[in-house]
């Protein structure tokens, strides 16, 4: 898969005074948004940093990515983190979004109320999606809501832009798809979504993740970056109506087109956390954080999966410790708090 890295005009202040972080993450997706925010406010360099962008079509090649060092931080769904900690030794160290309701089962418009009808219809038919993902993980928890296994369909891997040109074609029924991807199915070919993640009561948290040699390496930079995307995410928050604007223009470079009512809709299904909320998720005071839980779920599911024979102990990658940090730090939770 082909691999675009580029690095962003700096803002005010010299190169030679800023440290350059390589960050990653999948373009046109409400939670990628934040690092191109940042970029357009010039808040990277406002904390000697300057980011050079790596963008993949999925979380797979992005975590697999990570052993050649290619970058040092970024975001992804919470399937692939916890692929790389088992893998690459990544470390989880942040919530993008909640992406329950985001990562759907979809159906093809003529389909759609049937299987919504009859869930038990949907035995012995193909569903497409995206092999370890968020997706597949909110499709097989639909699966297991109507009684189901994943043994009772038949199931094929594909990219997202394939699952929509094989379900508008009429080449498939059902398919596994995440945000924005399910409004542009929506609108370009009347899909339907029958069953979310929310719907069948799985937490689909998208994770900030850091390479583990990064972060014993610049553990300051590392803060930084949480301190950035915080304040850039909590902005778009406080001023929707210009977040829908850049939005528009980082879709469109992702070569995502969607209506501004699905636009409205990512900033209504999707919470987001702010630093205090941040540390409370992760808070392991009482026992496991709620972080600790949700992704315990989602090993468990790849476990099921055969992916690996034994999940990673969340306690083992999620860590509050570069969180704590920008808590810590005035000037740094000062930033993150800021939102404008």
């Amino acid at each position: 898969m082909r691999l675009f890295i580029w690095a962003l005009a700096l803002a005010a202040g010299t190169a030679s005074a800023q440290q350059e972080i390589k960050v990653s993450y999948q373009p046109a997706l409400y939670w990628s948004l934040p690092y191109y925010i940042a970029s357009e406010k010039g808040w990277w360099a406002e904390l000697d940093l300057a980011p050079l962008y790596s963008t993949f079509p999925a979380g797979v090649p992005q975590i697999a990515a990570s052993a050649s060092k290619s970058w040092d931080v970024g975001g992804a769904g919470s399937v692939p983190a916890i692929l790389g900690a088992a893998r690459y030794q990544l470390l989880t160290i942040g919530i993008t979004n909640d992406e329950s309701v985001g990562n759907a089962l979809m159906a093809t418009r003529d389909k759609a109320d049937g299987f919504m009808r009859n869930p038990a219809s949907i035995k012995g038919q193909a569903i497409v999606l995206t092999a370890n993902s968020t997706g597949d993980y909110a499709v097989q928890s639909c699966l297991r809501k109507w009684g189901l296994a994943k043994s009772d369909v038949s199931i094929k891997s594909m990219g997202q832009a394939e699952i929509i040109s094989a379900m508008s074609s009429g080449n498939a029924d059902l398919g596994g798809l995440w945000a924005p991807n399910i409004y542009t199915l929506e609108e370009k070919a009347g899909g339907k979504l029958i069953c979310s993640g929310k719907d069948a009561g799985a937490v689909v948290p998208g994770a900030l993740i850091v390479r583990a040699e990064f972060a014993k390496q610049e553990p300051q930079n590392v803060a930084k970056y949480l301190a950035i995307y915080i304040r850039a995410q909590q902005w778009a928050v406080a001023h929707r109506k210009e977040a829908i604007a850049v939005m528009r223009k980082f879709y469109d470079q992702g070569g995502v087109s969607i209506s501004e009512t699905s636009m409205n809709k990512e900033f209504d299904t999707r919470p987001v956390y702010d630093l205090a909320q941040q540390l409370k998720i992760m808070d392991r005071s009482g026992g496991q954080s709620e972080v600790d839980k949700w992704l315990t779920g989602i090993g468990e599911f790849m476990r099921a999966n055969g992916t690996f024979p034994e999940a990673p102990a969340a306690k083992s990658f999620v860590t509050d410790e570069y969180m704590r940090m920008v808590d810590r730090d005035p000037k740094l939770k000062a930033f993150a708090n800021k939102k404008d």
